[in-house]
């Protein structure tokens, strides 16, 4: 782990930080979100900040486990009402889950007994031995869980059967981790969002892709917004809508240049915000920038070229929205790479890539324009300035979409790619 002032001095130097001072960077400038009570519609896949304790014990009352009679002592039985309290020799009607009344012994199956025609309940010709021992097919009050057990652990990432689990339990909230919201400022008067672009124009590869995206990097989306390339647009854009809710994070593609037309520095300079970043020596995606303005709302400015902007977006992204969540940092895994890769000077080559067989090879069609090679890849590899040789490893990170639950090698339609251990 990098010190904090090893990773500030990138912004003093003549030269871009690395990608690895990137990332650290990325992740050690922000401190995690406080929690909050959440509904339990709401809780799904949120990380939990409190334990959920049992209220009471589960379940909170004898129950019968079968369809049949309570009863009270040997038979026959006299059929009593239901919810009295029953003496020896008598019996009421219950159902799977009902309360078990006051001095029943056992609950006789339905299949076990049969009524007499003198409304008395008797056993049947075929009931199994033991039916009538005492507790048989009752279930008792704290089977499952007694009064102050922890059912659900703080720390983990609630699933529907944890929901579930938590209102059985009596619990309407729950404290969890509180996730980044995420604004999105889309820049370019050349994009068309539908259609076939015309020359000189370009479809829009952000919109559809960074809503799905930011949830999968552990964020909220919080709406998107296309601006042309003025800077009174970009000013108004990054200073927030004026309705005084700025989400703590917002991505903007496009505009992080050095030309008169690239307004990103200008804005963020006048809302009085200072960089962290300017520039990574990585490719693509080098001119990838993040600042933060006075009130910690933090700004990612990704560059215009898609490919470059989802590789910037997994660089600053990723770690950043994984530190306001409060989950730990994702390190790299050192896989072998099962192809020689040139060398590129003084940078880091982030190249979508293949499993195969445990060996990682780079993806056709990975240029800074191009989503065709991303598409397909299981993950994406940081090559170091130095270039790569086949057999020897190389970092390897997945991909959001890529979890690491399947086999290598074996990205099926619909079923995520299996990460290496």
């Amino acid at each position: 782990m990098l010190a904090q002032e090893e990773l500030t001095a990138g912004l003093q130097r003549n030269h871009a930080m690395t990608w690895a001072e990137t990332r650290q960077l990325a992740y050690h400038c922000a401190a995690p979100l406080p929690s909050a009570p959440t509904s339990l519609d709401a809780a799904i896949g949120c990380t939990l900040a409190r334990d959920v304790v049992a209220r009471q014990d589960l379940p909170h009352y004898a129950s019968s486990a079968m369809d049949g009679w309570a009863i009270s002592g040997e038979g026959p039985w006299a059929l009593t009402g239901p919810g009295r309290r029953l003496s020896a020799g008598e019996a009421s009607v219950i159902a799977t889950g009902g309360l078990i009344p006051a001095g029943a012994t056992t609950v006789l199956r339905k299949e076990s007994g049969q009524l007499s025609d003198n409304g008395h309940l008797t056993l049947g010709p075929e009931v199994k031995p033991g039916e009538t021992l005492p507790g048989r097919h009752i279930r008792p009050a704290g089977e499952e869980a007694t009064a102050g057990d922890v059912l659900i652990p703080a720390g983990t990432l609630l699933n529907p059967a944890h929901l579930a689990l938590a209102a059985v339990a009596g619990h309407d909230q729950l404290q969890v981790q509180r996730k980044p919201r995420v604004a999105v400022v889309m820049t370019g008067s050349e994009v068309v969002t539908s259609g076939d672009p015309a020359p000189g124009q370009v479809r829009d590869a952000f919109g559809p892709q960074l809503n799905a995206v930011i949830p999968q990097l552990g964020g909220v989306p919080d709406g998107q917004l296309r601006i042309g390339d003025s800077y009174g647009e970009w000013l108004a854009a990054l200073d927030g809508a004026g309705d005084g809710r700025r989400p703590e994070v917002t991505i903007t593609t496009g505009g992080t240049g050095k030309s008169g037309t690239d307004h990103f520095r200008a804005a963020v300079a006048a809302l009085g915000g200072r960089l962290l970043l300017d520039g990574v020596a990585m490719r693509p995606g080098h001119p990838a920038v993040m600042a933060e303005l006075p009130d910690g709302h933090f700004i990612i400015g990704l560059p215009g070229n898609p490919l470059a902007a989802m590789l910037a977006l997994m660089t600053l992204g990723e770690p950043l929205l994984a530190a306001l969540g409060n989950r730990p940092f994702q390190e790299a895994t050192p896989l072998l790479s099962g192809a020689d890769i040139e060398p590129v000077q003084g940078k880091t080559r982030l190249i979508p890539c293949r499993l195969i067989h445990g060996l990682v090879f780079p993806a056709a069609h990975a240029g800074p324009g191009m989503m065709r090679g991303l598409a397909w890849a299981d993950a994406y590899m940081s090559v170091p300035p130095e270039g790569a040789v086949a057999g020897e490893p190389v970092p390897v990170l997945p991909l959001p979409w890529t979890a690491p639950i399947g086999n290598p090698g074996q990205n099926q339609p619909g079923r995520p790619t299996v990460w290496p251990a």
